[in-house]
């Protein structure tokens, strides 16, 4: 992990982004704000992605901007945020909520993790500059980082207790390793299928045809579809995407094994389209989907690998 602070803002925030990013950077912090890489394609994702992963604060920007966006890259980012903070002891300070305008706190339209953590109110992301220095010390470790800013800048919110939280995300990530494990074993060390030719017959009784079989995905391939959110609560949407994102990342690291970018992937969730489709469309051999169900403290996952060509369960 870096000393990085990233920052996470609505297109339509970007100047106020930018002060706050200046003043983090005059206290000597690192901080990941780059206007020029605001574009799409699979390549910019994975590194937002990565960025993410590696950075040491993550820093929402919550407005009105963001109050009227249901939809927008930065919800993924604070999906991803939130993800890997759910990994973290309840102590360690990685989400840093900074808001830049009048918009309530009661109202605002942000994942609940991010009610647990601190909020900074910079208007317009001007002064900053305790904000910088509350985040330097968080970074350098420092035991009175929490409190540095003063009050009339911080919204104080309790934390709420664990309950069992740990625990549970211990099995949860030590049951994907078993997964990612059974998958990778099936897919990369099962002997390949030999696709025959068809034939074509003429009239002529003496008279054949050889017609190649239609060209057959990559071997060894994969593509990590959404899983399925089947709690009752619809906030779990993001817990669900990130199962399967936690999924596609550890398979990407697995050596001769393709797997399909996650924007490929996921482009087909909510869309009623068939096992041959998707695996022609992206050109893979092998489907992963599956559900989630949050109930309480338990979390149930299914999982199931998919011969895409037939359709067929494994």
């Amino acid at each position: 992990m870096t000393q990085a602070v990233f920052l996470s803002y609505a297109s339509e925030d970007a100047e106020p982004a930018r002060r706050i990013s200046e003043t983090l950077r005059a206290a000597g912090l690192e901080v990941w704000f780059d206007q020029s890489e605001l574009r799409g394609g699979d390549a910019w994702d994975a590194s937002i992605r990565q960025r993410i992963k590696e950075c040491a604060l993550f820093v929402p920007i919550i407005s009105r901007n963001t109050q009227a966006r249901s939809e927008g890259y930065f919800r993924l980012e604070w999906k991803l945020a939130v993800d890997r903070s759910h990994l973290m002891a309840d102590d360690q300070p990685f989400l840093l909520p900074v808001v830049i305008d009048e918009t309530p706190d009661a109202s605002a339209r942000v994942p609940d993790r991010f009610r647990e953590r601190q909020w900074s109110r910079l208007p317009a992301g001007e002064n900053a500059e305790a904000f910088a220095e509350r985040a330097r010390r968080l970074l350098a470790s420092d035991p009175a980082g929490s409190s540095a800013a003063p009050e009339a800048a911080v919204t104080r919110r309790a934390s709420p207790p664990a309950h069992g939280r740990s625990r549970l995300l211990t099995w949860l990530v030590a049951g994907l390793g078993a997964v990612v494990v059974a998958l990778s074993a099936f897919i990369a060390l099962r002997a390949p299928i030999k696709e025959p030719a068809v034939v074509a017959t003429t009239n002529s009784a003496t008279e054949a045809v050889v017609v190649p079989a239609a060209r057959k995905p990559e071997p060894n391939s994969v593509a990590v579809l959404p899983f399925t959110n089947l709690s009752d609560d619809k906030e779990n949407e993001y817990f669900s995407d990130g199962i399967s994102e936690e999924l596609l990342s550890v398979l990407q690291q697995i050596p001769d094994l393709r797997v399909a970018a996650r924007l490929s992937s996921f482009s087909f969730k909510g869309k009623n389209t068939t096992a041959q489709e998707i695996g022609e469309k992206l050109g893979v051999e092998n489907l992963v989907e599956g559900s989630v169900r949050k109930s309480g403290k338990s979390v149930r996952i299914t999982v199931r690998l998919t011969r895409a060509a037939t359709g067929v369960q494994v």
